[in-house]
């Protein structure tokens, strides 16, 4: 064995023996909801594609970022394929850098569409959510400006800082959500240094708006307000992560910056396609002098072939499906009963949102969760940014209009449900046992201490499914609990 293959074995051996390796896995079937033997002629949002393993035994899905269920969308495979076709010469290709032979007009077209469709200046494509991160982090800041940013910050923004001209030392954590911690870290940059407080260096500040491993939603209102009250000289750029918020919140699922209304006072934000949307790639939405900056500096674009044209094509089928208000749709092929309106405040205004079924679908497992697990003897837990604290959305009143016209008091749900656990790989087992995708998350993905089953709900999961899925997580924890209790007799 060569000295390179001993030290990668070792390597390797060493995560093994603390149960940390990372495998690739083959994908498992999931179950859909929905009649799988709906006429092609008459597709819907909600109709299932074909599994890719038929012959594997069905799991329903509470694992995957498909929160909308467009994976699983008869409707929007078929306007795919139909744009598809009727694309020429080729959907394959542009086989260049954007910046050589790969810029070609549908490129340019849909980037137009997607500034328009999240009201920004303009918008510059990246062939992934990553990619994307790591190219805008690592091109903005200056040497001497500063970066502050939440402790809980995607690993691609941390790729991004370590490559950027900012020093190690003027890149600062702050405790996550807390605008106290935020504002302490400002003050002290401000203190220290008199280029701050003049205005003439920059403080980047990088947040999430829905933070995929605990589930909680950013203060991004608060926050925002910190970081102009600490700095007011017009030198704090906000630049906000929307990956996992994505056709989930807002109007027409524009997100959380559009739908608090702080899209002007953001100065970078990143929608990525990878999940509620099914695809893959990102955009960066910024000032047309950012994008034409980070054009010229930021190498994930430059030095990538462009993305290909049935990329593209599959992501503009997406937001037009978003746009067009079919995926607010997404929940009418479910028991009317089981519908909530999620509300936002847009220009005076209320909309029905796409998500829907989902928000109600988070609402109602939190309830049952809460119920039976116990903060001090269950052996799972859940986050104390997840407890309930207000009563959920009325149901939809099929004799009214689904827009309503006065907000309704609500706290924001998310789809994402940690279940924190000492044991979360037998906790997994236990629920792929009986039926249910669902993932552990364990260190080094998540601290020591923090390891999880993480369930993620979709737009295509029933209230019965999420009934069921409730009841085997509580006969797991009495299990665990009754089998100590045996141990300490």
């Amino acid at each position: 064995m060569s000295s390179l293959d001993a030290r990668l074995t070792a390597a390797l051996k060493s995560r093994r023996d603390r149960s940390m390796l990372r495998t690739l896995e083959p994908l498992s079937s999931g179950r859909s909801s929905t009649n799988a033997n709906s006429n092609a002629a008459q597709a819907t949002l909600m109709d299932p594609v074909s599994d890719l393993e038929p012959s594997r035994p069905p799991l329903i899905d509470f694992s995957s970022n498909d929160y909308l269920s467009f994976g699983r969308s008869s409707l929007l495979r078929q306007n795919f394929l139909r744009a598809i076709q009727s694309f020429h010469p080729s959907p394959y290709g542009p086989s260049a850098s954007r910046l050589l032979d790969g810029n070609s007009s549908m490129h340019l077209d849909f980037e137009g569409r997607l500034s328009t469709f999240f009201r920004s200046e303009s918008a510059l494509l990246f062939n992934s959510g990553f990619d994307a991160n790591a190219g805008l982090w690592m091109c903005l800041p200056a040497q001497d400006d500063y970066i502050v940013y939440d402790e809980f910050i995607h690993a691609s923004v941390h790729d991004g800082m370590k490559a950027s001209r900012c020093p190690k030392q003027r890149r600062r954590a702050f405790r996550h959500n807390s605008v106290n911690d935020l504002r302490k870290i400002l003050r002290a940059i401000v203190r220290e240094d008199a280029q701050v407080e003049q205005g003439t260096k920059n403080v980047w500040i990088g947040v999430e708006t829905l933070y995929s491993m605990d589930g909680d939603l950013a203060p991004l209102k608060e926050i925002v307000m910190a970081v102009e009250e600490e700095l007011p000289k017009m030198n704090g750029h906000m630049v906000v992560d929307e990956a996992h918020s994505t056709g989930l919140y807002g109007p027409q699922g524009r997100g959380v910056v559009c739908a608090l209304g702080l899209a002007n006072r953001i100065t970078v934000r990143l929608h990525t396609f990878g999940k509620a949307m099914a695809c893959s790639g990102a955009v960066v939405l910024a000032s047309s002098l950012i994008r034409s900056y980070m054009i010229n500096y930021a190498r994930p674009l430059i030095y990538s072939t462009a993305m290909p044209y049935m990329n593209v094509i599959a992501m503009r089928e997406a937001i037009e499906m978003l746009d067009s208000g079919k995926g607010d749709l997404v929940s009418w092929r479910m028991k009317l009963a089981d519908l909530r309106i999620v509300l936002t405040h847009q220009d005076n205004t209320c909309e029905l949102q796409a998500a829907n079924q989902v928000h109600s679908l988070s609402t109602m497992l939190l309830n049952q969760l809460s119920a039976f697990l116990s903060p001090t003897s269950s052996p799972i837990s859940l986050p104390p940014t997840l407890n309930l604290s207000a009563p959920p959305p009325p149901p939809l009143d099929p004799t009214t209009s689904p827009v309503a016209t006065t907000l309704v008091p609500l706290v924001a749900t998310s789809p994402i449900i940690p279940l924190l656990t000492a044991s979360p790989r037998r906790l997994s087992v236990h629920l792929i046992e009986h039926g249910f995708l669902v993932r552990p998350i364990c260190y080094p993905t998540v601290p020591k201490g923090m390891e999880r089953v993480r369930v993620c709900l979709h737009a295509s999961n029933t209230t019965q499914e999420v009934r069921d899925l409730a009841a085997t997580i509580q006969k797991w924890a009495y299990d665990e609990r009754q089998s100590k209790t045996k141990q300490h007799l």
